[in-house]
């Protein structure tokens, strides 16, 4: 008995003795920057304005808050997202909500249900146009006008076939207006906003009174009507004169529903949906389990319209910003590496809780919160989201990466022609300090600088609170940095 003992000691001394001398102590990871795996089109926002109500007049809804706020706090929540010192996003998706045209022929009105998100996004692309970058539009039909569904109530669940040419008039003028009058760079124009979700509705196709709460702009999109669209929506575009935005097939819940519900197998068998298809979108929400709302990050989707159409771009359009900490990061990385997608936009970045009926958004994290009294808060999810928005620039690369460890992500930016630096981020989503072993292959460059932000509800560490915090240089020893991650921490290491 003793024998065996003293052998069980000797063998766990040997076990730990060789880890130590295999360079085992610390978590091994490793960034290859020549290793490219995709181009990336950058980061991006979202500004919600009426989403919910059935009668904005009466029940006038702004979402994103800006109407409470005087003109020096909306100045310094642009340059919060927009400036050089802000995220520097470089995207913004815009809704097309159902109140701009009245009645089937009727005179259009963009600006009505609009003054917010439009001065969201104009004077956002100007500021972006001052630093010499540009802006770019996505917009999304959110819910269509009650006139074009079959029930004929705001929110009605099924298109009225005899309405589709009309509907696709809507979506076309409202793209002329925003090229046109506001002078704005709309790329992609999207069909639907979660129109897979049927069980929205009741069976009559209305979300009556005691359903209403909760619930935003929808109409039901079955694959088979996402493929009619991406025929119809082309020539619509093409006969107002507009040939230089692409159209989207809408944007489910989350990709695994894009993949498993049939949208990507149904414009993949489609010759003319694939040939006309300009951006591949979809929600990128993720949630465990076998629920009706589970959701996975995969790429299956996407993977067999690449097959067909391998230059094909993917956009997350929407994604939860869950705690707004190392979660958040850790879901983007999910959607890179997972869906492999070239842009992330997550939900609604500014929100204003008490507007959102029933018991609340069900994704409440953002950047900021508006309240009632014209105040507002910067949220620790803005600063975890720099993150990545400042060093994920448009133009740059997704590069190959790796790490030991399931509590340990990595995302890698190459600069691909750029003149932005390369740079990679680290996520900690564990409760503890790791040590963490990186190896930086394919640049030349032998120093980073570090920024580091830390969740703001982490007490097992003895750090002050940092958020978005210069920590510092470190320098390549050899081709390796040694770093002790906090628990719950994300680090930015840009190349000097």
């Amino acid at each position: 008995m003793k024998n065996s003992f003293l052998l069980i000691l000797f063998l766990i001394t040997s076990l730990k003795l060789s880890a130590q001398e295999n360079g085992f102590t610390a978590v091994r990871a490793e960034v290859d920057f020549s290793k490219k795996l995709r181009d990336w089109d950058g980061f991006g926002v979202n500004y919600v304005e009426s989403c919910q109500s059935l009668d904005l007049a009466k029940d006038p809804q702004d979402y994103g808050g800006f109407s409470l706020l005087d003109e020096s706090e909306r100045q310094n929540i642009l340059n919060m997202i927009f400036g050089e010192d802000g995220l520097k996003v470089n995207i913004v998706k815009m809704f097309l909500d159902p109140f701009h045209q009245e009645k089937v022929g009727g005179p259009f009105d963009h600006k009505s249900s609009t003054e917010n998100i439009r001065m969201f996004v104009t004077r956002g692309n100007k500021i972006t146009k001052e630093n010499g970058r540009s802006l770019k539009i996505i917009t999304t039909m959110y819910g269509p006008p009650s006139w074009a569904n079959k029930q004929k109530v705001v929110r009605g669940r099924d298109l009225d076939p005899a309405q589709a040419e009309n509907m696709a008039n809507y979506m076309v003028d409202w793209v002329k207006f925003l090229k046109n009058e506001e002078k704005l760079n709309v790329k992609y124009l999207s069909l639907h906003n979660e129109g897979e979700g049927w069980m929205r509705w009741e069976t009559d196709g209305i979300t009556h009174e005691r359903n209403n709460i909760g619930h935003d702009y929808n109409l039901f999109w079955p694959p088979e009507q996402v493929v009619d669209f991406l025929q119809i929506l082309p020539k619509t575009l093409k006969k107002q004169g507009i040939t230089d935005v692409g159209v989207a097939p809408g944007e489910t819940y989350s990709w695994d529903r894009f993949y498993r519900w049939g949208y990507a197998d149904a414009i993949a068998d489609n010759p003319k949906a694939l040939e006309n298809l300009g951006l591949i979108t979809s929600h990128g929400f993720l949630n465990f389990g076998f629920s009706r709302w589970n959701s996975e990050h995969m790429s299956n989707g996407i993977d067999l319209i690449r097959e067909k159409r391998p230059e094909m771009h993917a956009w997350v359009t929407s994604t939860s910003w869950g705690k707004m900490n190392t979660e958040f990061i850790r879901q983007i990385y999910g959607n890179i590496y997972g869906t492999k997608v070239n842009a992330i936009v997550p939900w609604a970045i500014i929100q204003r809780p008490v507007l959102w009926k029933g018991s609340g958004d069900p994704n409440p994290g953002c950047g900021f919160i508006v309240r009632e009294d014209g105040s507002y808060e910067v949220q620790q999810g803005y600063y975890f989201y720099k993150q990545v928005t400042t060093v994920g620039q448009e133009g740059m690369s997704i590069v190959r990466t790796s790490a030991l460890d399931t509590e340990i992500a990595i995302i890698g930016f190459g600069k691909n022609g750029t003149e932005n630096p390369n740079a990679f981020v680290l996520i900690n989503t564990g409760p503890d300090m790791r040590s963490v072993k990186i190896k930086v292959k394919g640049i030349s460059e032998k120093s980073f600088k570090a920024i580091r932000s830390v969740d703001f509800g982490n007490r097992r560490i003895n750090i002050p609170v940092e958020r978005f915090a210069d920590i510092g240089e470190y320098a390549l020893d050899g081709e390796f940095i040694l770093y002790e991650a906090p628990g719950h921490s994300v680090t930015t290491f840009i190349a000097q």
